[in-house]
């Protein structure tokens, strides 16, 4: 089995059978090509079903000049996957990552930003112009209901179920959940959409896209990345963040106000619930807080 064929082959697998994004398949499909970059420039003459595990633990340890902790935890998962669609398949017996050990990550706990920066950022917004009121929407959605950029990028009006309190999201792998949405995003939605959105030429097959650019096309990841940044910028919040900070600082703030943990990994569309769990990282005067209002032997 040549390696090009068994790259294709699990691309087509990923996108098809496991219903993954296209983001992260195409994150797999460079993890891989950097371990057939490997194996041709060390001149290592093996095919997918017969590559060993020191082949293997040679690359590892080749990309680990280059690669951080978390990348090399990243490649060697992805490792893993593809191997086990190998024999899944049929192609091979033996795991030949089965040996190979994880590297030491820690746990890094995610950027948050407080609510009066949420404000500052807010506040900052230039409402003088047509983009200034798209922009408040969109930050305002992202904080209020949790989005990845993707879902952001990806609302449709045919999602909005305002009357209810709901959008619809479709999130990794095209799964879709039910989200609440505040008041105060409907609000500015419905501003962006009857005052500034209806004046746009929008173009053929992207009408039904909430958050449009001046050419009336879907809104680009890069782009919401840039405003977010920009905006952040001209509040003064100092901390390095991007469209997903929002993302963790509506988590972070839900479980500081008393959300149900289960609750919140609803919302966010997490598969398992330890993902969620990074976000229990309150600080001691709230776990001194909670125990003082909530443990039976709190008054002695």
């Amino acid at each position: 089995m040549k390696w090009s064929d068994a790259l294709t082959d699990y691309m087509h697998y990923l996108r098809i059978e496991r219903g993954l994004a296209e983001n992260s398949i195409a994150s797999y499909r460079r993890d891989l090509e950097k371990l057939i970059t490997f194996l041709e420039t060390k001149e290592i003459h093996t095919k997918p079903e017969k590559i060993s595990s020191e082949n293997l633990q040679h690359f590892i340890y080749d990309a680990s000049d280059h690669l951080s902790a978390n990348s090399r935890a990243r490649v060697l998962s992805g490792l893993r996957g593809f191997f086990g669609y190998l024999i899944f398949e049929g192609y091979r017996e033996d795991d030949p990552t089965s040996l190979l050990e994880s590297p030491k990550t820690g746990r890094k706990l995610p950027q948050v930003l407080a609510e009066e920066e949420i404000d500052k950022m807010i506040a900052a917004i230039d409402l003088s112009t047509p983009e200034g009121e798209r922009n408040r929407a969109m930050i305002e959605t992202l904080y209020s209901c949790g989005l990845r950029v993707s879902e952001l990028t990806g609302l449709r009006f045919s999602d909005l179920f305002f009357e209810e309190g709901f959008i619809r999201v479709s999130g990794k792998g095209s799964k879709q959940r039910f989200v609440p949405i505040t008041r105060v995003a409907q609000k500015y939605i419905n501003t962006y959409s009857y005052e500034v959105r209806v004046h746009l030429n929008i173009a053929k097959g992207h009408e039904d896209y909430v958050f449009l650019n001046r050419r009336g096309r879907q809104l680009t990841r890069a782009m919401i990345f840039t405003i977010v940044r920009n905006l952040a910028e001209k509040a003064g919040v100092k901390k390095k963040i991007s469209p997903h900070t929002l993302r963790h600082s509506f988590a972070t703030h839900l479980l500081t106000g008393g959300a149900d943990l289960r609750a919140i990994q609803q919302m966010m569309g997490h598969e398992n619930i330890t993902t969620t769990e990074v976000y229990v990282h309150l600080n001691r005067s709230d776990l001194a807080r909670s125990i003082m209002n909530f443990h039976p032997r709190k008054d002695g």
